[in-house]
Order: C-alpha cells, then structure tokens, then sequence
C-alpha cells in the first residue's frame, strides 16, 4: 500500500467533512507476500472492528489489487448486514459486495480511498459525494458520459455485479450469490480469450438465469477485440444491454450503488436508481 497516496486521498475526504481513521492492518504489510496489505485475519478483524464500531458512519476501502477472497473466511456478512452503513471500494472489493449485497445490503461500487485523489476529473468525484451525501441529485447513474445501445428494451431489478473475475471465481464457495436484477460487469487486465473464459464460466453455472439487464463497464488494458467477445457472449441472452458505462479501472469510474433497485431503459442509455436509504 502507497502510504502517500492514502494521506493525499484521505485528505480529499477530510474536505468532504468526514473524519477519517486508517485501520492498523492498511499500512502493516505482509511477511511473506507484498500483494498483501497485511496477514488475512488481521484484515479481516480491522474490518469488523470498523464495521460494528458506531463511531463510523461509513467502511473505505483502501485499495484494491487482491487478498480479498483469502479474508472471506473469517468475515461474518450476517453479522455486518445487522449494523447497515455505507461501504465503497470496486475490483478486488467485489468478493465482499456479493454477499452482502445478496443479502439486501446498498453498497457503493466506486472508487477507494487511494484512488480518489486520482480520478481523472471532479466529475468522479462528484458522482462519489453525491451518492453519499446527496442522493437524491443522482437521477442518471450512467450519466454524464453515457453509454452504447447493444440490446434495446427496459430492465427492472437490484444493481449487482462488479469485477468480472471476481464474480466467476466465487462460483461453488460459500458466498457465491447469483444475482436477480441488472448486472453491471467491469474487469482490467483481461486479454478477449480469457474474458471469453470467465463469461463462459458463469454462463455454464447458470448465473446469468436471472438476470434482467446488462451494463458492460469498462475492460481496462485489454486488447481491441474484447468488446466483440462480451457482445458474441452475453448478447444471445436477450436482455436489455448497454456498453461502454464509465464504471471500472479507467480514470474516470461513476460510483454506482450497488444492491438498489434501477430501471434500465437501454434502447435511451440511462440508468434510474430508486431511493437510497436516507434521500
């Protein structure tokens, strides 16, 4: 973990009027392996001593990278469901927001702590702050970018989804939940045949049986073909979809919220949330 980085990042959120304390685990480090930012029940104890202490309002993840599937183990999601509060972070942080987004949690798909001073524009972190704190002025989660028409109609349903890899990698563990509702997908470093890969894989576990609604994120870093594979993939299941929605490892990444109920109209490229808790 950049420890520069952080501070810069968690300065931005100061100036959003938040007090902000880093968890003893972000910055320790790991004996054994550098992609780690500390041994997995140290993160996993940092994280529920965040989450049920009532002096935070809100859980920011740090950064994304991975380790988070290692912690899952020693996390009880029933257990942070019962003390409900904001929870942000993408990628890597998929592993956490299925289960509890499967369990009705609103959580925040967007960028971490580290990264929000290096949103490309104020734009993305605008989008951040107002899905905290004025909910209400977000009428248009796919806005102001847009996105591409590739399947027209209107979906209906719960916003679940998140890291592509991550989502197929959980399949036959515990905290596997296939979603009920519009999926929003995004991965980075994802070569066409691999990305083929992982969407095969989760079509054959049937994951895609309930979905109502497609949003395609950005594939970051990927070769130019990636986007005819997700299209040859996923656009024989007939549902509404759209592409190129600026969620994921670009610059620019809309925060989206997670687990709420959206209307998707793909035939206009727009995506309406319903009420957040507290609008």
């Amino acid at each position: 973990m950049d420890g520069a980085r952080l501070a810069v990042g968690v300065e931005h959120l100061k100036r959003w009027g938040l007090e902000v304390e880093v968890m003893p685990s972000v910055l320790a480090g790991h004996d054994r392996f550098r992609y780690l930012a500390a041994d997995d029940k140290a993160r996993a104890e940092d994280l529920r001593n965040a989450w049920l202490d009532q002096r935070f309002a809100a859980v920011f993840c740090a950064r994304g990278g991975y380790g988070v599937q290692r912690m899952l183990e020693y996390v009880d999601p029933d257990e942070l469901v019962a003390v409900p509060k904001w929870f942000v972070g993408f990628s890597d942080i998929t592993a956490l927001h299925e289960p509890l987004n499967a369990r009705g949690l609103v959580t925040v798909h967007g960028p971490m702590a580290a990264a929000v001073e290096q949103l490309g524009n104020d734009v993305g972190r605008e989008r951040l702050r107002a899905l905290l704190f004025e909910p209400e002025t977000v009428t248009d989660l796919l806005a102001p970018v847009g996105a591409r028409t590739v399947v027209d109609g209107v979906a209906e349903g719960p916003l679940r989804g998140g890291n592509l890899a991550l989502l197929a990698s959980s399949i036959g563990t515990p905290t596997y939940a296939p979603p009920a509702g519009v999926v929003v997908l995004e991965d980075v470093n994802e070569e066409g045949y691999r990305a083929d890969r992982l969407l095969t894989q989760l079509l054959r576990a049937g994951w895609f049986e309930l979905v109502t609604g497609l949003v395609v994120g950005d594939f970051s870093e990927a070769d130019a073909g990636i986007g005819d594979v997700i299209r040859e993939r996923l656009e024989p299941l007939g549902v509404p979809m759209v592409e190129g929605a600026a969620v994921g490892h670009e610059a620019l990444n809309l925060a989206v919220p997670l687990g709420l109920p959206v209307r998707l109209d793909a035939t206009a490229a727009t995506l309406t949330p319903g009420a957040l808790a507290g609008s």
